[in-house]
């Protein structure tokens, strides 16, 4: 059932992270509340600059649309679509609000948002009763710096200030004050009224405001082209088949149209930890994310997309020198440099500070992202061979990297900001670089390259099975010589490393799910270490780890568990099916940034394990593994 919410006068920057569903043309993003607020809107890219940013500071932005009398609410997304419905309920009668990014002209199923016009869609319609709706428009570009002038026009207003302009189309004319819009509506049962907000740029000509026909026609073929893009993708046809195919959905509107970036999530500084500095950028492209999120497509959508992430990762990363490491995360245009900088002027989200735009993870050595990107290539290679030169060129390149470089210490999938180490989970996937990498030598031509590969991934497993294990914890650590527990030892049974029947492995699976989880069962990615990481405070537990311990108790044939955990996991989703990237032990809030693509693609590999796994037991799963991260081998 949907959950209602009360009309209230709780601040944007207070609103729980959980209370937000995104909207996206694949270009850019959008969280709008319960409360019909759209509190985070950056234009045209994921990673440009707010327009609304309440989300962060109450002064930073918003675009509220709800009825002028007390309410309540609730919502959905329209089935099969990222377009979003809530409906408001008041003594007289019922609206309905309708919101998207319009995803432009539709160009078939495998191009969608390639057109989108950076235009908001707001489209309200009374369901019953009268009910008179308010639309406040207080547009405050570059991160709230920006106080716009409202000009009226033909069929709304022009917001100009800062590097460019907002039209503002509008069903009647409003008042402009203070760089505020209002707009004041009464609608009778069957009536509806639209309402509109596109970029321009300083130097372009101001996009004219839209007639109400023209965003009824542009909502209309958003919500055709999600339904489009849904009809063909829909694959999956397992357990929990609608959350699997819901998180390719998110997945797929966390993904730069343009360049096949695939996003960490589309917010920054959504904290870790309440009131903390655990509050990073999330709106860049990281190789591992990405690679992850291509696995996962490949359960719940499908792979067409593939080719264009290879392109962008062999392009951005421009990678051939080898005895150095690859860059590990880029702008979603290819963009090397994400110096990181921090925002005094904005609170954060509950007083949560810094507010950092950037992300000096982006100079850190992470070796583990030539395992990530050569198992993606490894389970999509029916979708990019034959292979193109520069793709084949690249791929070797990572395997000559993790050859050469998995000595090494990093700063490990985790981006510790303390001195790097031996992490265990970076030399296990440089082992899978090299394991992949030899599966695929044909296709790579690189037969030369054969002993050299063979004998370092001997080197790296003798080193895994030597220094990784620790006899008086009984478990695989968190690096060489330490006594922490990862919940990254999970990954290996799941890569192939040593099979599920192993018993190191399984007194691994039983130490993580009994000291690094809580109450809840959820589980942490690891006991906090200022030390280690060179960053203060605590987190909660990772929702991704807690599906890693899914799909580990699932290679492992103990299904009732796993399904018992995937069921605890999922139940932290929101109303419309959103996960963060980790859930607050004490409160049970969902915590960090949102949506997060590690949460949705640990869901989909978890309901796939599981899938598997019940496939195993009756006989019908197919002599074929798939080998990769994202499920058992």
């Amino acid at each position: 059932m949907p959950v209602r919410i009360s009309a209230s006068r709780v601040a944007s920057s207070k609103t729980a992270i959980a209370d937000h569903a995104l909207l996206s043309d694949r270009h850019s993003a959008a969280l709008v509340d319960g409360h019909g607020r759209v509190v985070w809107m950056c234009l045209p890219r994921f990673d440009s600059d707010s327009v609304f940013g309440a989300l962060l500071d109450d002064d930073a932005g918003h675009w509220s649309i709800n009825p002028a009398e007390p309410w309540t609410s609730s919502r959905r997304y329209l089935e099969g679509t990222m377009v979003l419905e809530t409906t408001f309920t008041t003594t007289r009668g019922a609206v309905t609000l309708t919101d998207a990014l319009d995803l432009g002209e539709r160009t078939g199923p495998h191009d969608l948002g390639h057109h989108a016009p950076h235009t908001l869609l707001r489209s309200v319609t009374c369901v019953r009763g009268t009910v008179t709706v308010i639309s406040t428009c207080k547009p405050r570009p570059e991160y709230g710096l920006v106080v716009p002038v409202f000009l009226a026009d033909r069929h709304g207003a022009n917001a100009s200030g800062g590097a460019g302009g907002l039209s503002v189309s509008t069903p009647a004319a409003g008042s402009h004050h203070n760089g505020i819009m209002q707009v004041t509506v009464t609608l009778n049962e069957g009536q509806s009224c639209q309402f509109a907000a596109q970029l321009s740029r300083f130097g372009d000509r101001l996009s004219p405001t839209l007639r109400q026909q023209d965003i009824i026609a542009q909502l209309r073929r958003t919500m055709e082209g999600w339904l489009e893009w849904s009809a063909v993708h829909g694959t999956y046809t397992g357990p929990w088949k609608e959350l699997v195919h819901h998180s390719g959905r998110v997945l797929h509107a966390l993904t730069y149209q343009p360049t096949g970036a695939v996003i960490a999530a589309p917010t920054t500084s959504l904290p870790e930890e309440v009131g903390g500095q655990r509050n990073w950028d999330y709106r860049y492209s990281w190789v591992r994310d990405a690679s992850f999120t291509m696995q996962a497509l490949w359960i719940a959508a499908c792979p067409d997309e593939a080719q264009d992430f290879f392109t962008f990762m062999e392009t951005a990363a421009a990678y051939s020198r080898t005895d150095t490491p690859m860059q590990i995360m880029f702008g979603i245009g290819g963009e090397h440099d994400l110096s990181e900088r921090t925002l005094p002027h904005l609170s954060g989200w509950r007083d949560s500070s810094p507010v950092r735009v950037g992300n000096d993870a982006w100079g850190q050595p992470q070796l583990d992202v030539y395992g990530e990107l050569l198992d993606a290539a490894f389970l999509l290679r029916e979708q990019i061979t034959p292979l193109r030169p520069a793709t084949r060129n690249f791929l070797v390149a990572l395997a000559n990297a993790a050859s050469e470089q998995w000595r090494k210490p990093d700063n490990g999938i985790w981006e510790i900001r303390g001195q790097p180490r031996h992490f265990l989970y970076s030399k296990l996937m440089c082992w899978v670089a090299l394991d992949r990498a030899l599966r695929m030598s044909d296709e790579l031509l690189a037969e030369d390259r054969k002993p050299v590969w063979a004998q370092n991934a001997k080197d790296i497993r003798d080193a895994i099975l030597r220094d990784g294990w620790n006899a008086e914890v009984g478990a695989f650590t968190q690096s060489f010589g330490s006594a922490q527990l990862d919940a990254a030892a999970l990954m290996i049974p799941l890569v192939g490393f040593l099979p599920s029947t192993d018993s190191r492995v399984l007194s691994t699976l039983e130490v993580i799910s009994r000291d690094l989880t809580d109450a809840s069962g959820l589980v942490l990615r690891y006991r906090t270490n200022a030390e280690i990481e060179g960053v203060p405070g605590d987190e909660g537990t990772f929702l991704l780890c807690s599906f890693w311990l899914v799909q580990a108790f699932a290679e492992t044939d103990q299904l009732d568990r796993a399904r018992d955990l995937f069921v605890t996991a999922t139940s932290y989703a929101n109303d419309v099916g959103l996960l963060a990237e980790e859930v607050d032990s004490r409160t049970g809030e969902q915590i960090g940034n949102f949506p997060q693509a590690f949460s949705h693609i640990g869901l989909v590999n978890a309901a796939w394990a599981i899938d598997q796994a019940e496939k195993r037991r009756t006989g019908t799963h197919p002599s074929a593994t798939r080998g990769t991260t994202g499920g058992a081998s």
